[in-house]
């Protein structure tokens, strides 16, 4: 795919008098901010070939390096937080690809985070210019379902009825006919075109899933909220895996989303919130894990010692647990090839690709684990693909709120997956990865199936002893 390079004007550094939005702006990030964090920034440029919106547009303020200008900026008081300079850092993906690449060590996420989340505050917001009606109705529709929601496996599985009705009885279409996408809001729509097909819910997973042979550790299981509601297949996969590996797996019935979701829409409150239920939920203190299958998940989890330190509110206790209960969190292929993992038996003749998933190989450094247990498998074969690295676009809830580009992205990663000759599917490690790259492939022509790397371990490990099963 060719990319198409913009002539590009830095954003202005002086804007006139400051509002009181942008003061209580600057109060906030003086508060989560270190100055420190942006000077880390040498601005070399090593990061543009790794991000994607500069590689899709070629524009400075969409790089990392002109978007952590544009922070600095603002929170030197030298630029006020102008139309123009929010739709450039609203359309970072977060995707952490820059920090790889940074030599410098530059904490980029750690900058872009926290300027979010004081973009999204109600100080700054009540001082803000008022929008219009209709865009004050999207943004409440938009902001209802993402943190009221999608948080709650049981409020979006219930959500899901219609949908899997419509599925069921093949009139899927209808909610793609003219008068259908007329009467529905642009994000319903949306949320619509990232289904998956939907299976019935599962019933819970018991508490206690015991280990197969010899025990060799004691996890809990993080399933999610979207994760379980339209994945939990992958999750009882996973769980096997753990079990087939010795594994006794704990599953937390009190347990809560992750706080993800509401971070990066500007909550920090309820993220911390839902932290301190985790915190509560999970024996981590006692266990050897807490295992995560979902990247976004698991790059939000072993942040919550970082998200504590901006919040001057915490408690030095509060922020000491919040740090331990990170230190407890592994990826599932993290915690496998560290516990050194059964072989499979079973042979998968399968030629896939392997998209790495972006909290997964940038967030938490973790590329070659799922690889050596993909390597595993009898008869799978993992194709090399280009850009493996470059997001795909879904970036949480990025590809509902930034639809343009993260269609753009979609595309171009589809267009990567079909070059690849006799691909007969796409693995990965993320639930939202595979919502969007099922869509954006399907859109293309090549509808491959999209899994998780734990669905196809588990059907190279076979069904568990009988006495062992967990369904």
């Amino acid at each position: 795919m060719t990319t198409t390079h913009t002539a590009s004007k830095q954003v202005p550094t002086t804007t006139g008098p400051s509002s009181p939005a942008d003061e209580a702006l600057r109060r906030q990030l003086a508060a989560s901010i270190p100055e420190q964090r942006f000077l880390d920034c040498v601005h070399c440029g090593l990061c543009l070939s790794a991000c994607p919106t500069y590689l899709e547009t070629g524009d400075e303020n969409d790089s990392p390096r002109g978007r952590i200008y544009l922070m600095r900026a603002v929170a030197d008081g030298r630029l006020n937080l102008t139309p123009e300079a929010t739709s450039h850092l609203e359309a970072c993906l977060d995707c952490r690809a820059c920090e790889t690449a940074c030599p410098s060590g530059v904490k980029y996420g750690r900058l872009i985070e926290p300027f979010k989340v004081a973009m999204e505050s109600d100080a700054v917001r009540e001082s803000s210019v008022r929008s219009g009606p209709i865009t004050q109705a999207t943004n409440l529709l938009t902001s209802t379902l993402l943190t009221k929601l999608f948080p709650s496996a049981k409020l979006t599985q219930w959500a899901l009825w219609p949908a899997r009705w419509l599925q069921q009885w093949g009139l899927d279409g209808l909610a793609r006919s003219w008068p259908a996408r007329l009467m529905t809001p642009e994000i319903l729509q949306r949320m619509h075109r990232l289904l998956p097909k939907l299976s019935p819910p599962a019933p819970p997973l018991p508490e206690l899933l015991p280990p197969v042979g010899t025990k060799r550790a004691t996890v809990a299981l993080f399933t999610g909220c979207v994760a379980e509601a339209m994945f939990s297949q992958t999750n009882r996969a996973t769980a096997r895996v753990l079990q087939h590996n010795g594994c006794e797996v704990l599953v937390p019935r009190s347990q809560g989303c992750c706080g993800a979701i509401h971070y990066h829409n500007g909550d920090r409150t309820q993220a911390i919130a839902l932290a301190r239920q985790n915190l509560a939920s999970f024996p981590w203190r006692e266990i050897d894990a807490v295992i995560v299958n979902v990247a976004g998940c698991g790059a939000m989890l072993k942040d919550y010692g970082h998200i504590g330190e901006e919040d001057p509110a915490i408690s030095p206790v509060l922020l000491e647990e919040l740090g331990s209960f990170a230190g407890s969190v592994r990826d599932v292929s993290e915690f496998l090839m560290a516990l050194g993992p059964v072989a499979p038996g079973h042979p998968v003749p399968l030629k896939a690709v392997y998209h790495d998933a972006c909290h997964l190989c940038h967030a938490q450094k973790i590329r070659q684990q799922p690889r050596d247990l993909l390597a595993m498998v009898p008869g799978l074969e993992i194709a090399p693909i280009e850009e493996a690295e470059i997001c795909c676009g879904a970036a949480g809830s990025y590809n509902l709120t930034q639809p343009d580009m993260a269609d753009r992205l979609g595309r171009r990663k589809a267009k990567h997956i079909r070059d690849v000759p006799g691909v007969a599917a796409v693995l990965t490690g993320n639930a939202g990865c595979a919502l969007q790259l099922a869509a954006s492939l399907s859109e293309s022509g090549s509808p491959l199936p999209v899994m998780h790397i734990m669905d196809i371990l588990d059907k190279s490990y076979g069904p568990l002893p009988s006495t062992d099963s967990d369904d």
